[in-house]
């Protein structure tokens, strides 16, 4: 049993560590739906990668990121408001990326697979991917915390301070469009976004300080993943939604404690 979810368990737990800090700043900036924005559009970038024939991984970084950046630029002309901006784009991108799909006739595609996801079929090339993700969000993550965090918490000091608000905006789109990539294949496109939010909204019930609750994030996302596998191994259920599942017991669970203290 170990040897054959060891795979699945690296990868779920390399999604975890990078969800956890990064799916708190999502809690803490209210970005929820921009998270499902690129989740959406992340199904265009799969459909491109096929249609011209390259790395699904490089097409999916691409058209994420690639969509961050469109967003912020909308967002900085303020043409429509931005849960506006958002339903149009997240909607638009994925209706394009199913349009793209139905034109490959030669190519057979598990779009449920690519949906709801599927750690149980991961391999060790797929691993390296995810821990690479995972190295240079984390580093990023590292190198520029302050900042974010104090943009996070009131941007016009931040802005006095000298931090420059608009690249750290950009920055934290542009980390979450790398997470969703990374994570889309073995999660799913269509609730890789629970796992940036679930464990961080649950981590922020139990803990006092933003470090400690990005910490506690990753950890629980882990636990998730653990369990949502053994879920998964042993009841054969599907192993992307088992983990948001579990995700969404621990969240419940902590509202309970935070009740009773």
């Amino acid at each position: 049993m170990i040897e054959f979810l060891l795979p699945s368990l690296l990868a779920g737990f390399g999604i975890a560590i990078i969800a956890g800090p990064l799916g708190s700043f999502v809690v803490w900036r209210k970005m929820a739906y921009f998270g499902d924005t690129l989740a959406h559009a992340s199904l265009m970038g799969l459909a491109l990668g096929f249609l011209l024939d390259i790395n699904l991984y490089l097409a999916l970084v691409v058209c994420c990121m690639a969509l961050a950046i469109i967003l912020v630029t909308l967002q900085r002309q303020q043409l429509v408001a931005t849960d506006t901006l958002l339903g149009i784009l997240a909607h638009s991108a994925l209706s394009l990326g199913l349009i793209a799909v139905s034109f490959l006739d030669n190519v057979r595609i598990d779009l449920m697979g690519y949906l709801f996801g599927d750690l149980l079929s991961v391999n060790n090339y797929d691993v390296m991917f995810i821990y690479m993700g995972a190295a240079v969000v984390m580093l990023l993550l590292v190198a520029f915390w302050r900042p974010l965090l104090s943009s996070t918490v009131n941007e016009e000091l931040a802005a006095v301070e000298g931090v420059n608000i608009s690249l750290m905006r950009l920055l934290i789109m542009l980390m979450i469009g790398l997470v969703i990539a990374v994570g889309m294949k073995f999660v799913g496109a269509l609730i890789i976004s629970s796992l940036l939010i679930i464990p961080a909204a649950t981590a922020r019930r139990l803990c006092r300080s933003p470090e400690q609750m990005a910490i506690m994030a990753s950890i629980i996302g882990m636990i998730c993943v653990c369990t949502g596998l053994s879920m998964s191994w042993f009841y054969d259920t599907p192993a992307g939604p088992s983990v948001v599942v579990s995700a969404t017991v621990l969240f419940l669970l902590a509202q309970f404690k935070r009740q009773a203290g």
